[in-house]
């Protein structure tokens, strides 16, 4: 189980302005979210436009998270050596190439360019391994889960990306909504260059990479934040990405793909003000606890959602609850990190966890498109297994040593 680890210390002044680098971090890394999430809120016009089936729609909306889960490996050691300035300059500027491909596979209406170019968009995503360390290093144990709650609320850029995306494709055209993405992400690359600075506790961690992400497995921690994630950040990600495809499909009278794409935007936009709420909850009363709260709420929220109420207010209600557990469970594992992880392993730590995240999210998509029962229009199976799924992971976290509250986590 879990155990607590000394964390590199600070004088006040030292550690002045943590805010407002957190903050810049957070900017930045909703301008990744946005991109990473470029394509699910338009799904249903490439398949219209494509002839895509089920399954194409569904390898298509997980392709990104794959990539951007299995990167956050290499990107969340990568922060640990070079630091998070670099690190987000970096993503950004690769990002762009990435969604001009999006564009140029829309514009010509290519099913396996789009796939290459999903792929690639998939570096986006990694942005979330870079600012988990570089937020931790600015603030001191007993406060981490609120840095990180902090810099998690990057993940609007999902809402961001559903709300607009589809609004300014209809307004600007395609292509200029592409190239406005493309815009954004250039602009947050030379903000990142010009105002981040690394924490001045923070140290380069000059392993290699390898024998550092070895380490880093060898770490109980690693795998059993791993798993929690999966299902919370894994839920989210899932959700964000396939609730157009499910709402246009279980209510096709009902909604549309902007009406669609403002639903996920709420979705999204809960789970991003639950989040911080998570972390300084599980700063106060500890992680186990908030974890055990968010799971709990997963499970019977998904439960709810199985049965495919009408649409209307109660499923709108039962989205947003279930967002915002997910959020709380989101804020709490990296609380729970954060004092149980040694300083010099935080990043690569993070980097597995944050890519168990992913790859919560990229399965799904998939299962909810084999389990589809076109007959009675329905993805109840694949519900059902995210509620047994949820019910094991409740019952993993609560078998795991807590690392405590404020009083515990101001010891360490």
């Amino acid at each position: 189980m879990t155990s607590a680890a000394p964390a590199p210390t600070a004088a006040p002044d030292q550690l002045r302005g943590g805010m407002v680098q957190v903050i810049l971090a957070t900017l930045a890394s909703t301008a990744g979210f946005w991109a990473w999430m470029a394509i699910s809120p338009l799904q249903k016009s490439y398949a219209e436009q494509m002839g895509l089936d089920e399954g194409q729609i569904s390898l298509m909306l997980a392709t990104p998270v794959l990539v951007g889960a299995l990167g956050r490996i290499v990107v969340g050691a990568m922060t640990d050596r070079f630091g998070g300035r670099r690190m987000f300059t970096f993503v950004l500027l690769a990002s762009v190439p990435a969604v001009l491909l999006v564009a140029l596979a829309g514009e010509i209406r290519s099913f396996p360019l789009l796939l290459i170019a999903g792929f690639y968009l998939g570096v986006a995503g990694t942005i979330f391994a870079v600012g988990i360390p570089f937020s931790s290093a600015w603030f001191p144990p007993s406060r981490r889960g609120f840095a990180n709650g902090v810099f998690g609320m990057g993940m609007i850029g999902t809402a961001i990306s559903a709300f607009f995306t589809p609004r300014l494709a209809e307004s600007i055209g395609y292509l200029p909504t592409h190239l406005l993405i493309a815009g954004v992400l250039g602009v947050f690359a030379v903000v990142s260059w010009v105002l981040l600075r690394d924490s001045p506790v923070w140290r380069p961690n000059t392993e290699r990479f390898v024998p550092k992400v070895v380490g880093a497995l060898k770490l109980a921690v690693t795998w059993e934040m791993a798993f929690l994630y999966g299902i919370v950040f894994g839920g989210f990600v899932a959700f964000s990405t396939f609730l157009p495809k499910y709402l246009t499909t279980i209510y096709p009278d009902d909604v549309d793909v902007v009406g669609a794409g403002t639903r996920t935007a709420l979705f999204a936009a809960a789970a991003v003000v639950a989040r911080p709420i998570g972390g300084v909850l599980a700063d106060r009363f500890g992680p186990k606890v908030i974890a055990l709260i968010s799971l709990g709420g997963i499970v019977s929220l998904a439960y709810i959602v199985g049965q495919q109420p009408p649409e209307g207010i109660v499923t709108g209600a039962t989205f947003i609850l279930m967002a915002a557990a997910m959020g709380l469970g989101m804020g709490a594992v990296f609380a729970w990190i954060g004092p149980s992880t040694p300083p010099e392993k935080v990043g690569s730590v993070s980097g597995i966890v944050a890519a168990a995240g992913g790859l919560g999210g990229y399965f799904p998509p998939l299962v909810m498109g084999a389990t589809y029962n076109p007959d009675t229009n329905s993805y109840s199976l694949g519900l059902w297994l995210l509620v047994f799924v949820g019910a094991f992971a409740l019952v993993v976290a609560g078998m795991l040593r807590d690392v405590g509250g404020r009083r515990a986590a101001s010891k360490v």
